[in-house]
């Protein structure tokens, strides 16, 4: 059953229309006016090659984009004069999708992942946890390192923080702590940032056809030899001849 809360209505002489929202997620682009669309009756023009060419009537910069060969394209709709722009529309529109990819490259570095130790951890546990570590810095993530102490553990902290400078010194070629380890609490926490692409070692667990992820890649792979067909023996026998 759908909900009423996520419909907007439009009364008719007829009855009550329902539509749903129209969805949340848009280009930048959508947005955009263009030449006759725009609905200011003065703007402030930028030119072909960047210059700025002052205010002037809606009409007159819509007759200087048909001179040049572009369209006249609102980029600052709030601005008084609004301004807008002589360029292509479908240039615009792949400048703005490129700009938009850009910034959610570096979103990445936003996200953190934890990873968390012990002060007698084991040293194949470690390594795994390093692994894990590497592939999400490659990944242009932060890795927040969180070593707990349990009962008298506290007593010799300094075992723990063994531990977090030998988990720092693996994964130094791929990035550096924001600060030294502390102890807070019960507990060393230490944050790590990832280095720059052209700074940053590769990923060891990464393969040509699996970016990012620890996969064998099998060169020629043995052909198993065929299998042999065992044929059911005979449960009667032939008639005499």
């Amino acid at each position: 059953m759908l909900d009423a809360k996520n419909y907007s209505y439009a009364t008719t002489d007829e009855g009550v229309l329902s539509r749903p929202y129209s969805p949340r997620t848009f280009s930048p682009a959508s947005f955009v006016r263009v030449n006759g669309k725009i609905r200011a009756r003065e703007v402030r023009v930028i030119g072909v090659d960047g210059k700025q060419l002052g205010v002037i009537t809606l009409n007159d910069a819509i007759n200087l984009a048909r001179q040049n060969g572009v369209d006249l394209v609102e980029i600052a709709a709030t601005a008084t004069p609004p301004v807008c722009r002589l360029v292509d529309f479908g240039k615009y529109r792949y400048e703005m999708a490129k700009k938009e990819k850009d910034s959610k490259k570096h979103q990445h570095a936003s996200m953190v992942k934890e990873v968390q130790l012990s002060p007698r951890i084991d040293p194949h546990d470690l390594g795994i946890k390093v692994t894990h570590a590497v592939d999400f810095l490659c990944e242009d993530m932060k890795v927040k390192v969180a070593l707990k102490f349990r009962g008298r553990e506290m007593a010799h902290t300094e075992v723990g923080f063994q531990v977090i400078n030998k988990f720092l010194a693996e994964i130094v070629p791929y990035g550096n702590p924001d600060f030294p380890p502390k102890l807070i609490g019960r507990g060393i926490h230490v944050m790590v940032s990832p280095l720059p692409r052209n700074k940053r070692a590769k990923n060891p667990h990464q393969t040509e056809n699996w970016p990012g992820r620890r996969f064998r890649t099998i060169i020629n792979p043995p052909i198993p030899p065929p299998r042999k067909i065992k044929y059911p023996f005979r449960t009667h026998r032939s008639p005499p001849d």
